[in-house]
């Protein structure tokens, strides 16, 4: 036998074993037999096919580069290539494997790939078609599969407010339902979109527990459903049971790194500037490494912006940091990423470097130059400087004269105390909405009636009606501001005073005869409560005997009994009362407190001597009797027993300090 077909003999075997190992997933044996039969032969496609199943399968994608770049096979590696790149989140250079490729048309494997990397690339209207184009021209057992991920696009594409025509995809399964909930949340419509979640979440835990799955299982596949729910909670203002459902789904500990993100960011939302110490942890875990790869960029733009805030609210070091980073990565958050580092420039008082750094953003951005300003407003006043406010906000051209400008402008002209700038600027207001009616839109009912309000309060009664007039344009049917126009015309022009009162209902038809006997009882009984109230300590009146008041009084002048104290049945009159009786009974001389029985007597002296004897040589009863007797010296001595037990003197008592007086 030959040296070939000694090697083809082996390679057949090794194949046999291959097939087999392939079978049962052994991937690792089976990798093994590929390498030996690729040993023995390079040009092996079908062991070279089966090595990059292997690995594949066994999840070793560089490795899988790495034989592509090292073999130069003639068999087409496209699909493993791109799905390898996948993988290891390169999605970019996936989707450039799978264009430069000479495969034309794709193969069906090489779109459904194309697809799933253009979902991740975000680029979902064009993976609205592909995968429209892949479920018209394919029919196999996967068509719910892609039915969903289709789904998927159409919630993405809603929640980017895309005006694209979208399909109306069935809801048989909880995984549609869910898409569809996802869909309506984005187009803002949380209370339908909270329904189809609910009915998700039930489709789905009956749907597993049929197939036998366990509770850990079924929480880890519901998880996603409860954290959108969640999100509906919360923008519908529940924020109490939003977070329970957020605190609830990261106890779970689940392995889906990027939905511990979106809950984690979502509660130090909720937090705001409270709890400090858990919103920290919480974003730690929501800016983790591991959840990077799988957020949408704009989960991961409202995540950033999140950090920075936080890191505003604690007063970290590396919040000016955290927010050049922001302004830089994200354009669109360059103007919020500027207005953090300006507060934080103000919190630590450099009001000048705030300046600064706002106007220097204004000559770069001209378009947001308005917004600038109300910030650089906002800055001296926190410094303090009244007049600059002033000023930049005079410099607004004819912006000054928006509703929230002018009432601005009052408030500061009358803080500087000067009320004649503040009728100025209201004049102008009034005049220049005259002119422009047009181009003036909102309601600005508010501000006619404060210029009103202003003008008649300074005695400017001209000017006031002239507000008054366009207010009572705008609401003809409103009596009081006819009343107060009328007020107004009284003091510079009477004839156009009395023309206007005309129009004012009569006096009749504002008031009913019950109404008017109300109002009488009313002032009765409130005059009652004032007569009361005026009456001298002495009990005297000023008041004639008949006035309706004075009788009151008399009625309600009533006699004060006195109740005799309750006295004990065996009490005695003519004895005298113990002087102890309000001391405790074991501050009384005549306490004894009881004998304990358990306690024999205790015998002192030596064995066998008497108790007289005892007591001859007890030397405490021999000191007590020393004390006592007639040739000690007692000045001012008084009876032990005459003492009452608070003047007894009390070991280790210390003297009290006397206060000052």
């Amino acid at each position: 036998m030959s040296k070939n077909d000694n090697r083809e003999a082996t390679i057949r075997q090794l194949y046999t074993e291959l097939n087999k190992q392939g079978s049962n997933g052994e991937y690792e044996k089976a990798l093994k037999s590929a390498n030996k039969i690729l040993a023995l032969d390079q040009n092996e496609l079908k062991a070279l096919q089966c090595k990059l199943v292997c690995l594949i399968q066994l999840s070793k994608f560089e490795e899988v580069l790495k034989f592509l770049d090292r073999t130069q096979s003639s068999h087409d590696c496209t699909f493993e290539r791109a799905y390898c790149e996948y993988r290891l989140n390169q999605p970019e250079a996936a989707l450039k494997t799978i264009q430069d490729s000479d495969i034309k048309p794709l193969p069906p494997n090489l779109k459904e790939l194309m697809a799933q990397i253009l979902y991740r690339l975000e680029n979902y209207e064009e993976c609205f078609e592909l995968y429209k184009d892949i479920i018209k021209n394919t029919s196999d057992d996967y068509d719910d599969e892609r039915t969903t991920n289709l789904s998927a696009v159409v919630a993405n594409l809603c929640g980017e407010g895309s005006k694209k025509e979208l399909l109306a995809l069935r809801e048989d399964t909880y995984e549609l339902t869910y898409n569809a909930g996802c869909a309506l949340a984005g187009k803002q419509q949380f209370p339908e979109a909270e329904k189809k979640l609910r009915s998700s979440e039930k489709m789905c835990r009956e749907f597993l527990e049929e197939d036998g799955a366990t509770e850990e299982d079924i929480m880890d596949e519901v998880a996603i459903i409860k954290v959108q729910l969640a999100y509906c909670l919360q923008m519908q203002g529940k924020s109490k049971e939003a977070s329970a459902i957020y605190a609830d789904a990261l106890k779970h500990k689940t392995n889906d790194h990027a939905l511990t993100a979106v809950a984690s960011n979502n509660l130090v939302v909720i937090n705001k500037d409270q709890n400090m110490f858990d919103s920290k942890k919480k974003m730690k875990a929501a800016t983790s490494e591991q959840a990077e790869h799988k957020l949408t960029s704009k989960q991961k733009k409202l995540i950033s912006f999140n950090n920075c805030l936080l890191a505003f609210f604690t007063n970290q070091s590396d919040c000016h940091m955290l927010a050049s980073r922001l302004g830089n990565s994200h354009s669109d958050l360059e103007f919020q990423s500027l207005l953090i580092r300006v507060s934080q420039l103000a919190r630590d008082k450099k009001y000048k470097d705030a300046i600064e750094l706002l106007e220097n953003y204004s000559k770069k951005q001209p378009n947001q130059e308005l917004e600038v300003k109300f910030a650089i407003v906002q800055l001296h006043l926190l410094a303090g400087n009244r007049k600059a406010a002033v000023e930049i906000l005079e410099g607004l051209g004819e912006a000054k004269y928006r509703p929230g400008v002018v009432s601005a402008l009052v408030t500061l002209y009358l803080g500087l105390d000067n009320k004649t700038a503040a009728s100025g600027i209201l004049k102008n207001a009034v005049e220049w909405y005259k002119k422009n009616k047009s181009t003036a839109g909102g309601d600005l009912t508010d501000m006619w009636r404060q210029a009103a309000s202003f003008h008649l309060r300074g005695g400017e009664s001209e000017t006031a009606a002239k507000s008054l007039e366009e207010l009572l344009k705008t609401n003809p049917s409103d009596m009081k501001i006819l009343a107060q126009l009328v007020i107004a015309y009284a003091q510079f022009n009477p004839k156009k005073a009395q023309e206007a009162s005309k129009k004012l209902p009569a006096l009749e038809t504002l008031t009913t005869a019950s109404e008017i006997d109300a109002l009488e009882a009313t002032n009765w009984m409130m005059i009652a409560k004032a007569v009361k109230k005026k009456m001298p300590a002495s009990g005297k009146t000023d008041q004639s005997p008949g006035t309706p008041s004075s009788e009151l009084a008399k009625q309600k002048k009533k006699t004060v009994r006195k109740r005799k104290g309750k006295l004990p049945k065996n009490y005695d009159a003519s004895a005298v009362p113990d002087p102890e009786r309000w001391l405790p009974r074991y501050e009384r001389s005549g306490y004894r407190k009881k004998r304990d029985r358990r306690v024999k007597e205790i015998i002192k002296g030596s064995q066998g001597t008497s108790s007289g004897q005892a007591d001859q040589y007890d030397m405490s009863k021999a000191y007590n009797q020393s004390k006592q007797s007639p040739a000690t010296p007692a000045a001012h001595e008084m009876p032990t027993s005459a003492l009452g037990p608070r003047q007894l003197p009390r070991k280790n008592q210390h003297k009290k300090k006397k206060g000052k007086h």
